[in-house]
């Protein structure tokens, strides 16, 4: 281990947040007028976001509180759950897919539905993320994540960029799906730091890990270079602890030990390539490090619980 990488900067929260690449963008822009409703299905593997740029209404989801959404308010569901937007607690929700509206884009619609009461816009969508390990962090996340844009001074730029996003989903020049993608990302991300920075400081696991200087450092080392050949010793001495008090700090942390962190981070990153761009057995085994196949494999199947043969055949 050089001594560079003992100081060099490093951000363990920024570095969580670039696992966020999003991909599989879809946009609905909305004009409603009250009374209103729209039922969204729980789809695989999605985050659903939505952006208030006029008017107001309800975010309804089971088991919580109705949660109330002004103008520049900004609300995650994180985990693929169904939920309901409404112009009042309690109306009568359509499911959204199901309401006429146009394909303006192959990933953008336009809806229109309402009795002609007080108008509503909003813009809605669900983004899928890249990288496997977005999971992790997003597991994490609440069930509903919401930012009020009017409620501090610093949020000026979430008010700009909401603006633009309104702009851009009315006029839809061209490039317009490809700026809406954009600006949707920024704001999801934006959300996330937003919670991920007020989260309680007792919160444990993950996040508490990435905050404590030491361990998070730790962590991010692991995150940028998981086929290095790690070791107690080695991850203790990068972040200037002792092998035996870096031991009781991660597993307190974190709650497991740092060498199951890193075989089990290793296979995170190993189940999305092979699931999701197909690469072979040995171009994996040789990208996170291990010597053959076959160890891989036997590493694979204990984490997982299937072989990678088999996750590559389903």
């Amino acid at each position: 281990m050089k001594v560079r990488d003992v100081f060099a900067p490093i951000d363990p929260l920024g570095d969580a947040l670039g696992f966020l690449r999003m991909s599989g963008v879809f946009c609905c822009r909305s004009e409603l007028t009250a009374s209103w409703g729209l039922a969204l299905p729980a789809i695989d593997e999605t985050m659903s976001f939505h952006v208030v740029t006029a008017g107001g209404g309800w975010l309804e989801l089971d088991g919580e509180p109705p949660l109330r959404l002004e103008a520049g308010d900004l609300a995650l569901v994180p985990h693929d759950r169904g939920h309901r937007l409404v112009s009042e607690p309690g109306v009568r929700a359509y499911r959204i897919d199901e309401l006429p509206h146009e394909e303006v884009r192959e990933r953008y619609a336009y809806l229109v539905h309402g009795t002609g009461g007080a108008p509503t816009s909003l813009v809605c969508g669900s983004v899928r993320f890249e990288h496997e390990s977005a999971r992790v962090l997003v597991e994490l996340l609440p069930r509903v994540i919401h930012v009020r844009a009017s409620s501090a001074p610093e949020h000026e730029w979430m008010r700009s960029t909401i603006a633009l996003l309104a702009s851009e989903a009315k006029a839809m020049r061209p490039g317009g799906e490809t700026i809406l993608a954009r600006l949707a990302d920024l704001l999801v991300v934006h959300a996330i730091r937003d919670w991920m920075e007020r989260a309680p400081r007792e919160h444990e696991g993950w996040i508490a890990g990435l905050r404590d200087p030491q361990i998070g450092r730790a962590l991010a080392l692991v995150h940028r270079d998981p086929s290095r050949p790690w070791t107690l010793e080695t991850l203790a001495r990068a972040v200037g602890m002792s092998r035996s008090a870096f031991a009781a700090r991660f597993t307190e942390l974190l709650g497991e030990p740092a060498m199951t962190y890193v075989a089990r981070w290793r296979m995170q990153i190993a189940h999305g390539m092979l699931a999701r761009e197909r690469a072979g057995l040995g171009e994996v085994a040789g990208k996170l490090g291990y010597s053959s196949e076959a160890a891989f494999s036997r590493a694979f199947k204990r984490y997982v619980g299937v072989s990678p043969g088999s996750l590559k055949r389903s």
